[in-house]
């Protein structure tokens, strides 16, 4: 059985179709999903989504939205995390973190909320899901600065090897979905390939991140309207790949994996069974 340990359910993609993707995904033995909030105005929606369908979420500013913040949210965010710490289904403070990939996002008020955010998941207790995007370093710096060593994931990681590496010593693991599967991204499979095997957990992301068979060029995005939709169901044929470079079956790859989002979210435990 699997665990995606990142997925926005709470997307507007999968608005008409919610509860077929959900079925989809229990179908392919996708047991647990773990639903990141990415502002102050979906706090409750992926809590609620969560509740409804048995799965577990995340609760926090992604760097993406920080821009449409204020900084009242920090407050608000604070006041969901205090009403909620002890429901066992909120098992990280997430999605936050740095983007220095996407421009227009000044970077002072980035590492505002990313420092603040970690502050609010040390208060209570809680991992972090962490959004790195041409910013490992920076993050590395904040975890250490604000002395936080409650660990959680870093999200789509796609850094180096020793960025990869100074993340595992700080007691994160380590997300891997759909860049995985493109032969082309020869550093992220080899990192997926050289780390320790209690480092990896698996995600897809979805609707975003599409694996190879569901990627579609620019030109092929405006010839038929839209790139193939990715979706929580998508994750054991993801995980292949990262069992074709361990040389492991899917049973072990869904047993590693799954063992590994247990042990970086220890909450997920509570309302999870195999």
């Amino acid at each position: 059985m699997w665990i995606d340990t990142h997925c926005h359910l709470d997307a507007s993609e999968f608005d008409a179709d919610r509860d077929a993707v959900v079925a989809r995904a229990r179908a392919a033995g996708v047991t647990q999903i773990v639903i990141p909030a990415v502002a102050v105005a979906n706090l409750d929606t992926v809590r609620l989504l969560a509740i409804e369908h048995g799965f577990a979420y995340a609760l926090g500013i992604h760097p993406l939205c920080v821009m449409r913040a204020a900084e009242g949210d920090l407050d608000k965010l604070a006041e969901a995390l205090e009403t909620h710490h002890i429901d066992p289904r909120l098992v990280a403070v997430g999605e936050i973190g740095l983007d220095f990939f996407v421009p227009g996002i000044d970077p002072d008020t980035q590492q505002h909320f990313y420092v603040e955010q970690l502050k609010l998941a040390k208060r209570f207790g809680l991992p972090v899901l962490l959004h790195v995007r041409r910013s490992a370093d920076k993050l590395l710096a904040g975890l250490r600065r604000v002395g936080f060593t409650h660990g959680g994931i870093a999200h789509a990681f796609n850094g180096s090897e020793q960025q990869a590496l100074a993340f595992i010593d700080l007691g994160f693991k380590l997300g891997f979905g759909g860049t995985l599967t493109f032969e082309r991204s020869l550093q992220i499979r080899r990192i997926a390939t050289i780390v320790p095997e209690t480092a990896l957990v698996m995600e897809t992301d979805a609707p975003d991140i599409p694996p190879h068979w569901l990627y579609k060029t620019a030109a092929e995005r405006e010839a038929d309207a839209g790139q193939g939709r990715n979706e929580p169901a998508e994750l054991p044929r993801i995980a292949e790949s990262l069992g074709e470079l361990r040389g492991w079956s899917a049973k072990k790859t869904a047993a590693i994996t799954s063992a590994n989002a247990l042990a970086a979210l220890p909450r997920l435990a509570s309302s999870w069974s195999p």
